[in-house]
């Protein structure tokens, strides 16, 4: 059997550009425009690494408590743009995706960069359906580092040769394989190599491809 580990942001639902607008806004008082270019290699990136990325891009340097303050900051306009989440704001495909899941009692994970993970999935009403749930909290190295893939894969009781991951940054396909595992691109090829198969959303992956594996 197949486990399936997911990413969040991008892959279950699209709560990458309440990201975008937190980390905009924060950007803007260091004097830089955040662009979408830059948001793209935030990408599945920690809160904390994704910090020191909008500091170099606007050639700032803060002190240790305003570097832990502004993440606070960033994460405090984030939740009061997602807590109207809902069932509705899931992608394209996701609960034909989940129905399947469920019907082929597949085990499921989730492995995640962001510390909400279990909070938007309790909005979106899908949180139940995870057999582990394994965010920023659980780890200590990020994505591109295969430690969040391999916590879920080790909760659930799975070797990573059997795993197969859906994401939709290039740090987390990266981190997948360094992992062991084999990586479905939520994206297109020229953003997400070394993924075995690239599909616009869930709802498109053929689930008759595990008998491949």
């Amino acid at each position: 059997m197949i486990a399936l580990i997911l990413d969040l942001d991008g892959v279950i639902c699209d709560t990458a550009h309440f990201h975008f607008l937190a980390w905009e806004r924060l950007a803007a008082e260091y004097g830089y425009q955040l662009t979408q270019d830059d948001n793209e290699k935030l990408k599945g990136v920690s809160r904390a690494d994704s910090l020191k990325f909008i500091l170099k891009l606007a050639n700032k340097t803060l002190t240790h408590s305003e570097f832990d303050a502004d993440l606070v900051r960033k994460n405090e306009w984030y939740l009061e743009l997602v807590k109207d989440m809902g069932p509705s704001d899931v992608l394209p495909g996701v609960p034909e995706f989940f129905a399947q899941v469920d019907d082929l009692k597949l085990p499921l994970a989730l492995g995640s960069a962001s510390k909400n993970a279990t909070m938007v999935l309790t909005r979106v009403g899908l949180v139940e359906a995870f057999d582990a749930i394994v965010d920023a909290g659980h780890v200590k190295q990020g994505k591109p580092h295969p430690e969040t893939f391999l916590t879920a894969a080790d909760m659930i009781g799975f070797p990573p040769s059997q795993c197969l991951v859906f994401e939709d940054s290039a740090a987390g396909v990266q981190a997948a394989i360094a992992g062991g595992m084999r990586a479905i691109g939520i994206g297109k090829p020229e953003d997400l190599p070394g993924a075995i198969m690239h599909i616009n959303n869930l709802g498109e992956f053929d689930f008759d491809f595990l008998d491949e594996l």
